[in-house]
C-alpha cells in the first residue's frame, strides 16, 4: 500500500496502514522550524487581519521588496508564489516537452512537476555506497543532451550541501552545453545564507534557484516562496502566473519574517545542536546516518535490524519518521528526521534506545 509522498501527513499515514492513530503524536517526518513563526508576526495579527478585506498586490508587495532587500537583488529577477510547489510547476513548464535531469534521491516534487509538463526525465541517482554523494561525471555526461539539471542544495532528504567547487563546475558546464540548471535552496538557511547561489546570478543567467518560506518560518500554512532568476526568466513565469497569486496576508508576513535575523541564528544554532546529538547517538547505536548540515538528517538501521519494523513499532508509540519507500536509491530501508523542540528530541532517544535494546 502506498504511502503519502511528503512527510507531514500523520493521520493519513495511520489510515494508509489501516492504524489506530494514537492520541498523542510526535512528527518527526516534517522538517519545519520546532520553534514555531516569528513572535512578531502574533504581534501584528490585528493588523494583518485588516488585510483580509482587501485585494492582495499583484506583484506580491511587500513581500517582494524585502525579497530584494534581503538579497540585495533587483526586484526585476525575483517571483514571489503560492509556495515552493507552485512555483516548481511554473518552472517546469519551461522545459515542456524538453529533456530534465533529476539526481535521486531527491524532493519528489520536481518529477512530478516535469512529467506533467510532458518532460523526459532522466534520472542519476546518488548511490548509496558512495555516500550519497553527487556523481559529477555521470550528471555532466547527461547534460550535454538535456535541457536543465535539477538540484537539491541542500539535498532533501540526505541533507548534504554539495562541494562548492562541484556546483560550481557543473554550473560553469551548463554554459558549455546550454543545459540550465534549477537549484532548490528550501533548506539553505538552515546552513548558511552566504553559501546561496542567488548574488553569482548575473553572472550565470541559466541559472534558476528556488526558495521556500515554509521551514525555517514555521508558516507552511500560508504557502510562500520565490524564485530568484535572470529578467527573462522570470517574465516568462509571469505569464503563466494567475492574477494574485500570492494572497495578501500572506505576502506581508513574508515581509515580516525576513527580517528576523536573531530569529534566523537561533534557529540554525538549535537545528545544529539538535543534529549533532541525534547523529551521535544513532552511530552509537549502530546506524548509517548521513552527513547532513540541515535542519534534519536520514539514517537507516543496517540489515541486520527490519527497517519496517522499526517505522510500525514507532507509530503505534506515536512517532512519525519520514518513510523512504519514494526515495529512489533509499527503497524504504532508510528514514529522515526532522529536528523539534528538546524535548522532543529526547523522547525520540528514548524510545529508539528501546527498540535498538529489543532488536
Amino acid at each position: 500500500m502506498a504511502l503519502p509522498e511528503h512527510g507531514a501527513n500523520p493521520h493519513t499515514v495511520y489510515e494508509k496502514l489501516n492504524m489506530k492513530q494514537p492520541i498523542e503524536v510526535m512528527d518527526f517526518s516534517e522538517n519545519v522550524n520546532p520553534a514555531g513563526p516569528p513572535k512578531e508576526v502574533a504581534k501584528q495579527w490585528m493588523q494583518l487581519m485588516e488585510k483580509l478585506s482587501v485585494y492582495p498586490d499583484p506583484e506580491g508587495e511587500p513581500f517582494l521588496s524585502a525579497v530584494g532587500k534581503f538579497h540585495s537583488i533587483e526586484t526585476d529577477c525575483l517571483f514571489a508564489g503560492n509556495g515552493a510547489a507552485e512555483l516548481l510547476t511554473f518552472i517546469a513548464e519551461r522545459y515542456r516537452g524538453k529533456r530534465a535531469i533529476v539526481v535521486h534521491p531527491t524532493f519528489s516534487e520536481y518529477e512530478a512537476t516535469l512529467l506533467a509538463k510532458n518532460v523526459e526525465v532522466i534520472r542519476v541517482l546518488s548511490e548509496e555506497k558512495i555516500g550519497f554523494q553527487l556523481p559529477i561525471k555521470q550528471i555532466m555526461e547527461k547534460m550535454r543532451t538535456s535541457d536543465v539539471l535539477y538540484l537539491c542544495t541542500p539535498n532533501n532528504p540526505t541533507g548534504m550541501m554539495p562541494d562548492e567547487e562541484d556546483l560550481l563546475k557543473i554550473i560553469q558546464y551548463g554554459v558549455e552545453v546550454n543545459c540550465e540548471i534549477v537549484l532548490d535552496e528550501a533548506f539553505i538557511d538552515f546552513v548558511d545564507e552566504t553559501l546561496s547561489f542567488i548574488p553569482k546570478l548575473m553572472e550565470y543567467p541559466h541559472v534558476i534557484v528556488v526558495r521556500s518560506m515554509t521551514k525555517m518560518y514555521s508558516v507552511p500554512g500560508i504557502r510562500l516562496g520565490y524564485v530568484a532568476a535572470n529578467k527573462a526568466v522570470i517574465s516568462e513565469m509571469k505569464t503563466l502566473a494567475p492574477h494574485w497569486n500570492v494572497n495578501g496576508i500572506a505576502a506581508h508576513i513574508g515581509a515580516i519574517c525576513l527580517q528576523e535575523e536573531e530569529f534566523r541564528r537561533q534557529a540554525i544554532e538549535h537545528s545544529n545542536r539538535e543534529r549533532e546529538k541525534l547523529n551521535s547517538f544513532l552511530l552509537e547505536n549502530g546506524c548509517r546516518v548521513t552527513p547532513s548540515v540541515a535542519n534534519f538528517l536520514s539514517f537507516t538501521v543496517g540489515a541486520h535490524r527490519d527497517s519496517k519494523k522499526l517505522y510500525v513499532d514507532l507509530l503505534r508509540k506515536g512517532i512519525v519518521l519520514r518513510h523512504s519507500e519514494n526515495f529512489r536509491g533509499m527503497d524504504g530501508r532508510w528514514f529522515r528526521i526532522g529536528m523539534k523542540s528538546e524535548t522532543e528530541m529526547t523522547v525520540l532517544k528514548e524510545v529508539l534506545t528501546e527498540w535498538f535494546k529489543e532488536n
